[in-house]
């Protein structure tokens, strides 16, 4: 549920555990639940995405790219542009995102630093721009503010929506490019560390532990 908002649901899949005495799922978990919750957004946003895919192949075909004058086949680029700082950086600290990161003590202090930066970005944000507006350096900027939730109580779109607003743009405006944003991301992120479901003590794709332990 706590996807859909402004706070992190990596942190809620990592504090809940711990307050009920359960091992850490793990970073692997988090990432593969996260698919599903993801197919809603693809789901509500299917038609701005196809409009988009179709004005992203026509801006390949004519070879216009970013210059294209359709705002679509700029969005679509700007989605995938700003996919790449949270990839990049996303396998370059994969060891700290599955260990170090995964402190309760940095969880805790993320989820009050975005906490703060969610109202100053309320109090400060002029909130004039749209989607319409957006630029490659607002694209990028907004990348590597999503790039923050590889930390477990940074909240994915509270960062970007964060971002956007500071940058100038409406809410409106900042929540539909965060959660636009995040798809390719999330499914991503979701899809490479899938086999990693499949294995280890925790949390997987077997049958749940309480069935497991029910006499024969």
């Amino acid at each position: 549920m706590t996807e859909f908002l402004p706070v992190s649901s990596s942190a809620h899949l990592r504090v809940v555990p711990a307050l009920l005495g359960w091992d850490d799922p793990g970073a692997a978990f988090t990432a593969v639940t996260q698919i599903g919750t993801e197919a809603a957004v693809l789901i509500y946003f299917r038609h701005d995405l196809i409009r988009m895919a179709r004005a992203w192949w026509t801006s390949l075909r004519e070879r216009t790219f970013l210059r294209s004058t359709d705002p679509d086949a700029r969005l679509a680029w700007y989605v995938a542009l700003g996919t790449v700082p949270i990839g990049v950086l996303g396998l370059l600290l994969e060891d700290l995102i599955e260990s170090s990161f995964r402190d309760l003590r940095v969880t805790a202090t993320m989820l009050i630093v975005i906490g703060l930066g969610l109202l100053v970005a309320e109090r400060m944000g002029n909130a004039r721009k749209q989607t319409e507006d957006m630029t490659l350096r607002d694209a990028i900027t907004l990348g590597f503010a999503q790039a923050l939730a590889l930390i477990p109580g940074v909240s994915r779109s509270g960062a970007t929506i964060s971002g956007g607003l500071l940058l100038g743009y409406d809410r409106v405006a900042a929540t539909r490019f965060a959660f636009l944003l995040a798809i390719p991301a999330v499914v991503l992120s979701g899809l490479f560390k899938l086999p990693d479901a499949f294995g280890g003590d925790g949390p997987g794709w077997g049958p749940p532990y309480w069935l497991r332990r029910w006499p024969s």
